[in-house]
């Protein structure tokens, strides 16, 4: 596991990188094939490709096991900071999120199949674009879900050794400011200035943030203006919008909307544009029954359970919006995501694998 694993987080694989995408997916697929296990692609030419694996044989209806092959970082990154193990933790870019999932997911798969004892189909789904709102990989992340009778994704588990049975949702959004241009000493009352309708605009946002409703919205991005002397012509900003149910997204995006319709500094004019989304994953009595399934099995293996909430998206809100019962976060336990100091815990690697095929051999028929 440990070797698969080097070798998928020494790989590039950054969301736009569609080669380095699509090079651990070749990875993922050599090892399936020695073990037997066939594997299909379906192609995308922007973004790396989505590779399905199916074990297992039964008359109910399938069980989806998913995960992501992207990671959020620049090209070159595994060459600074190469796979390592330090002190029982595994070190590198994805390691945990979520290139230990797919491992683990290979080789769950790879044990139903030398083993077998499956009560339905097992699909593994590894996908390439989850980082950036799968733009790609949604539909085909639907059209599996839709015929399972349950989702387990591979997410990095908690550092309690949790797994997530909610998440946000998150609406992440472009604005564009067109203002006009004018020398900043010679004839500054010609300009309109889109920088200052930015920061209008940018404080307009955070205040539509009510934490306690775990609403929030945030201007992590801001870019305009041409020369120091020159009255800003055009600005940018990027928001993420986080939201629970979604009602919550309905109300905050139409006041979102209300704020880019609005001209705080008359003249200037905006573009409201949506790059990527992620629907939530709604906690619901399917999903609780799926982890009481699940934590029965980590208790056995002398893990105690823990559901937990949690403020990052992922694709399994895509999954349980179609209606199949969904948990998340089941893969090996790891943390510090999308950072330098990103790990992890090496001894998590094999028992979480126990205790999903534990789950999946018991899933009631």
């Amino acid at each position: 596991m440990l070797a698969l694993l080097e070798t998928l987080v020494n790989t590039d694989s950054g969301s736009y990188d569609k080669p380095g995408v699509d090079a651990v997916g070749g990875h993922i697929r050599h090892f399936l094939s020695d073990q037997g296990i066939d594997s299909n692609v379906t192609p995308d030419d922007k973004f790396g490709d989505a590779i399905s694996a199916t074990v297992g044989h039964g008359s109910n209806r399938p069980i989806l096991l998913m995960g992501h092959r992207d990671t959020v970082f620049p090209k070159g990154e595994p060459a600074r900071r190469p796979f390592r193990i330090e002190a029982g933790r595994a070190h590198g870019p994805g390691v945990a999120d979520m290139k230990a999932g797919l491992v683990m997911n290979c080789f769950v798969l790879a044990a139903l199949k030398r083993f077998g004892g499956t009560p339905a189909t097992v699909v593994g789904l590894f996908t390439g674009d989850e980082e950036i709102g799968s733009p790609f990989s949604r539909p085909v992340i639907e059209h599996h879900a839709r015929g399972a009778r349950a989702v387990f994704n591979s997410e990095p588990g908690r550092a309690s050794g949790a797994a997530v049975t909610g998440r946000k949702g998150g609406v992440f959004m472009r604005f564009d400011i067109t203002g006009k241009a004018a020398h900043s000493g010679a004839n500054f009352e010609a300009g309109i200035s889109a920088i200052n309708e930015l920061a209008h605009k940018t404080l307009a946002l955070h205040a539509l943030s009510d934490v306690p409703k775990g609403i929030t919205l945030n201007v992590g991005v801001v870019s305009g203006g041409q020369t120091v002397n020159t009255v800003a012509p055009s600005a940018r900003g990027e928001v993420d919008l986080r939201f629970i149910t979604p009602a919550d997204r309905a109300a905050a995006m139409a006041k979102v909307e209300a704020i880019m319709a609005k001209s705080y500094v008359a003249g200037t004019s905006t573009k409201l544009e949506i790059t990527g989304e992620f629907l939530p994953l709604v906690e619901n009595a399917d999903g609780k029954n799926l982890f009481e399934h699940y934590g029965s099995c980590l208790r056995e293996l002398g893990n105690e359970p823990t559901a937990l909430f949690t403020g990052g998206c992922a694709d399994s809100g895509f999954a349980a919006a179609t209606g199949v019962p969904t948990i998340c976060a089941v893969g090996p336990v790891g943390g510090r995501a999308h950072s330098p100091d990103e790990f992890m815990e090496v001894e998590t690697l094999v028992p979480r694998a126990q205790a999903l095929a534990l789950a999946i051999l018991r899933l009631p028929t």
